[in-house]
């Protein structure tokens, strides 16, 4: 793990040390007034960003049983379930479609407030930043630039979530403009774009991997998600086309040479060795800096991660040093039909998901297939205490942005296919490259497309896309389920999700929280709740 950032949020604590930062009030949350006096102040403002609001929805330290809250769009889908169903609520409404703002108003208002926290903070770091006494001007950019990529990825998780919110910019230094009415889902998004082509334009990032830049925002970061904002603007509900500025941004991460995918070990006549394939290399190592983009730092001791513990079901923890693990993302039956079965290595045991394990008197534990990819050996077996970083966008994130936003500008092109190919090969790990790309030269833009789709639904499974993709694109993957793979896409509205609820319209966005239309009189409600 990296520790950089992490120690750094609390060197403004002399006297406290790195193992109680979780503990401690950020001093951002001073008067404005009194902080921001000297250059540490700004960094430390910053570094407050990196654990708080819209990252926090990656966070592993809300219960063993509950899940993260990134959790929550998948569970919409029907596709991903959690052994403790029957006693996290959240996520029986969520599969069924029956949430309101009333009976998970607890869970959504501590996904609203959390991020708009964070947005409280990016607004002082960006007001303040500049005009803090003994900050570079070089040193104002980068900071700045980093401070707008936390407020920018926080709208952009709102407005995926919840539609139009309150666009909130300036600190709150007073009691007044308390109550803020909604804003238009597109000024939200004009705010997104402006705070992103900003960061990368004017920012002064480093253009090198997040690991080798101690743990902070890149370039790479902030070109990725302002990729994924114009691809998602060009959707659903918006539908203003930005393809072509949703190719530009994923093509400048390809091109950079910065980053590429993690390759197979092969023996000397070019087999995949099962055992050292690129999936278990991302399992063991606890960062990639060729395949990590952005990620949320973990460290043993300091901010311990529960994502390996998910990656047992609560038959395995006897045989665990965990106290409790759980299938809080349990990939369904039917959505494992996205895979083909014997082609696509991602669906081959012990590489995205496992189904057993091997005890140590040598007998086997057989359960339905949970994480394998959030496993850590030296946490599962020998300390429960795992520091492993969570990916949150990866190479295959530009690649497949990159891919979908030419094919929309552009066709099928030279370019668009071979983007989409290197995800595909490195999956069908027995297939030519070559004859990877001819068959998909030859499908038409919208089966090109559709071809992307698949591969996000199989690829960024453990990133948490699938509900934003449905929103997007307003269409519904539902696996053919012969084994090969093959996922058709059917109308959302009035599609049957995988645990038998009708989605309805209201259904694409969630229910704003009872509690915060109570506090905020000038909030009014999604329609339809």
């Amino acid at each position: 793990m990296r520790l950089a950032i992490i120690c750094l949020l609390v060197v403004m604590m002399i006297t406290t040390s790195c193992k109680k930062f979780l503990e401690e009030v950020p001093k951002d949350e001073i008067a404005s007034g009194q902080y921001f006096t000297q250059p540490d102040h700004a960094v430390n403002a910053v570094n407050a960003l990196y654990r708080t609001g819209a990252p926090q929805l990656y966070e592993s330290n809300l219960s063993a049983y509950s899940g993260s809250r990134m959790m929550i769009g998948p569970y919409m889908s029907g596709y991903i379930d959690n052994e403790f169903k029957g006693q996290e609520i959240h996520v029986q409404y969520a599969q069924n479609l029956t949430l309101n703002g009333t009976n998970l108003s607890s869970y959504l208002q501590s996904i609203w407030s959390s991020i708009y926290n964070g947005i409280a903070r990016s607004n002082n770091a960006i007001k303040y930043i500049p005009v803090t006494p003994g900050v570079t001007e070089e040193q104002s950019k980068r900071l700045s630039a980093e401070a707008k990529f936390f407020r920018a990825y926080a709208y952009f998780q709102l407005v995926r979530m919840f539609g139009g919110v309150p666009l909130i910019t300036e600190p709150y230094e007073n009691q007044e403009n308390l109550e803020v009415a909604r804003s238009t889902i597109e000024e939200v998004y004009n705010l997104i774009t402006a705070d992103l082509e900003s960061a990368v334009n004017e920012g002064g990032l480093p253009n090198v991997a997040m690991i080798n830049n101690g743990g902070r925002i890149t370039k790479g970061a902030v070109s990725t998600l302002l990729a994924d904002v114009y691809l998602t603007m060009s959707g659903y509900p918006l539908e203003k086309d930005m393809s072509v500025k949703a190719a530009l941004n994923a093509r400048s991460v390809i091109t950079s040479n910065v980053y590429r995918l993690t390759a197979h070990n092969r023996n000397g006549n070019g087999v995949v060795d099962l055992t050292n394939t690129a999936y278990n290399k991302l399992r063991l190592a606890d960062n990639s800096a060729d395949e990590y983009i952005y990620y949320y730092e973990y460290a043993e001791g300091i901010a311990t991660s529960a994502y390996s513990a998910w990656a047992f079901p609560a038959t395995a923890a006897a045989d665990t040093k965990f106290a409790v693990t759980v299938n809080t993302y349990a990939p369904t039956p039917k959505f494992f039909q996205g895979y083909n079965q014997t082609e696509d290595l991602r669906a081959q045991e012990k590489q995205l998901f496992h189904s057993s394990l091997t005890r140590s008197n040598g007998t086997v534990l057989n359960f339905a297939r949970a994480p394998y990819i959030w496993q850590d050996d030296k946490a599962s077996f020998s300390t429960a205490s795992s520091g492993k970083d969570l990916p949150i966008y990866t190479y295959s994130d530009p690649l497949l942005i990159g891919a979908e936003a030419i094919a929309l500008s552009e066709g099928v092109t030279t370019e668009a296919v071979d983007y989409l190919s290197q995800v595909k090969e490195r999956a069908y790990w027995k297939a030519d490259l070559a004859t990877i790309k001819l068959q998909l030269s030859q499908l038409s833009k919208d089966d090109f497309i559709k071809e992307v789709w698949k591969e996000r639904y199989r690829e960024l499974v453990f990133e948490g896309r699938i509900w934003f993709d449905i929103q997007r694109t307003r269409l519904f993957p539902v696996p053919v389920g012969d084994a090969s793979g093959n996922i058709l896409f059917e109308p959302v509205i009035g599609h049957v999700n995988n645990a038998g609820a009708v989605i309805q319209e209201k259904n694409l966005l969630f229910p704003i929280a009872t509690d915060e239309l109570q506090r905020n009189a000038s909030l009014i409600q999604n329609p339809g709740y």
